[in-house]
């Protein structure tokens, strides 16, 4: 694979290897509608393949929070042509690595010290490499270790990297500066504690502890003595991505009980701890072959706030979806309508999200649930209908909390891993709905 021996960093650099990118695209258009005048076909699947080979190419050098809007999207398996989600899939664990000579010269200076000094031994060469980081192989005392190490620049160009997307953003959602700035704010809070690897490091230690109790999960150990802000070290747990593991042919009785352990992992999350590791792409989970899933990378964490979620998760259950006196008052809770919006746009948007919320929720109205493509398709169709509300596709002000934006992609990315796994498995609500149900005075 290509490696970089050099990351661009200041914001004149970034942005010129992004105008850079509009250039290539410019000229795949142009490529795109010559080809169409003499040939009469207006089949866009090279097109789309040449533009999301570029747009990834640039971004993968990139890095950082430019690399992660691709990890993102690519988890959106129906909001981008195929060809963009399969390349930006590879931003997930497999973009292009610093170079071997850059990665001991950024160690020695996160550290103070050469990596060969650091372990017995040291592979230069990365396991894997995403958005902020990528992992090396070592060795000490006859222990193996992962060694994560930050890209050098990510943290000083988040602010950039964002400034440069808004407009982008701005355009597609009918917002101006000032309307975007509260979901700006929650991602760019999110993207700086990602870099802070002392931050994560205590929150993958907090969190192993707290799942101890749970089933067929698993969580490597971290060393703050070998650690600083841009490398961390843990152990190195053995166990496969998930397109590698599904590339095995394991039977459905395997896939149930790794599907089983991640849903019963983000429920314990979500319920008890009231936080929740919010980057839930098939890269950061590891199957061992015998239904257990190892648990890596808590740069991503949700916190989520009290009065947000006795107000969000009500929604998700059937006495409340049946009762709209507490549906409206829990939508202008969460944000989604507000005084001032007349009953028209309120009639719309209430029917289109309970439409949605309904959907959402139909695992947690059985004590099984199967997840297929199909199912997913069905609530894409349905943000696509939702999409096509004047007040949704043109909004006259911000909908919906700041706090549902990395609560739904979690949810998204979870769905989006159990379908992958075509999984059967206990959906059944535990204490959480009837803790809620009191808290609203329905039981």
């Amino acid at each position: 694979m290509k490696t970089q021996d050099k990351i661009p960093s200041t914001k004149l650099e970034r942005a010129v290897k992004l105008v850079g990118t509009g250039a290539k695209i410019g000229g795949n258009y142009l490529k795109y509608y010559a080809k169409k005048s003499i040939t009469g076909n207006d089949d866009k699947s090279e097109l789309h393949h040449s533009n999301a080979e570029d747009i990834y190419d640039s971004l993968s050098n990139l890095k950082g929070s430019a690399l992660k809007v691709a990890q993102m999207l690519s988890m959106d398996k129906n909001i981008l042509p195929r060809a963009y989600s399969e390349k930006f899939a590879l931003s997930q664990y497999s973009a292009p690595p610093m170079s071997p000579p850059l990665v001991l010269k950024v160690f020695q200076n996160a550290t103070g010290e050469s990596a060969f000094d650091a372990f017995d031994q040291f592979d230069p060469k990365s396991l894997a490499a995403a958005s902020i980081g990528q992992v090396h192989l070592a060795s000490k005392d006859g222990k193996q270790y992962a060694v994560k190490i930050q890209y050098p620049g990510i943290s000083d160009s988040i602010q950039s990297d964002l400034r440069m997307v808004k407009p982008i953003a701005n355009a597609m959602f009918g917002l101006s500066d000032k309307e975007m700035k509260k979901y700006f704010q929650e991602v760019e809070e999110k993207l700086i504690e990602e870099t802070d690897y002392h931050l994560e490091l205590k929150r993958g230690q907090e969190i192993a502890e707290a799942c101890v109790h749970l089933e067929n999960i698993y969580f490597p150990k971290y060393y703050p003595e070998l650690s600083s802000g841009k490398v961390l070290v843990m152990d190195f747990i053995k166990g496969q991505h998930l397109k590698e593991f599904l590339a095995t042919n394991p039977s459905q009785e395997e896939k149930n009980i790794a599907a089983q352990a991640l849903w019963d992992f983000y429920e314990f999350q979500l319920h008890k701890l009231k936080s929740i590791h919010a980057d839930p792409h098939p890269g950061n989970f590891l199957f061992d072959g015998n239904g257990k899933v190892g648990i890596i990378d808590f740069g991503c964490i949700k916190v989520v706030p009290e009065d947000f979620y006795v107000n969000y998760f009500p929604l998700l259950i059937d006495e409340v979806q049946n009762n709209p006196k507490l549906i409206g008052k829990l939508m202008k809770e969460i944000e989604i309508i507000f005084p001032a919006d007349s009953q028209e746009i309120i009639d719309e948007l209430s029917a289109a999200f309970l439409k949605m919320t309904t959907l959402l929720s139909r695992p947690f109205k059985s004590e099984k649930f199967q997840f297929t493509y199909d199912f997913l398709d069905e609530i894409y169709a349905i943000g696509e209908e939702i999409y096509k509300i004047p007040e949704v596709k043109k909004p006259t002000q911000p909908r919906g909390s700041k706090h549902a934006l990395y609560v739904n992609r979690t949810y998204f990315g979870i769905y989006s891993i159990m379908a992958d796994l075509n999984a059967e498995i206990n959906t059944k609500p535990g204490d959480w709905k009837n803790e809620l149900l009191k808290h609203h005075n329905l039981l």
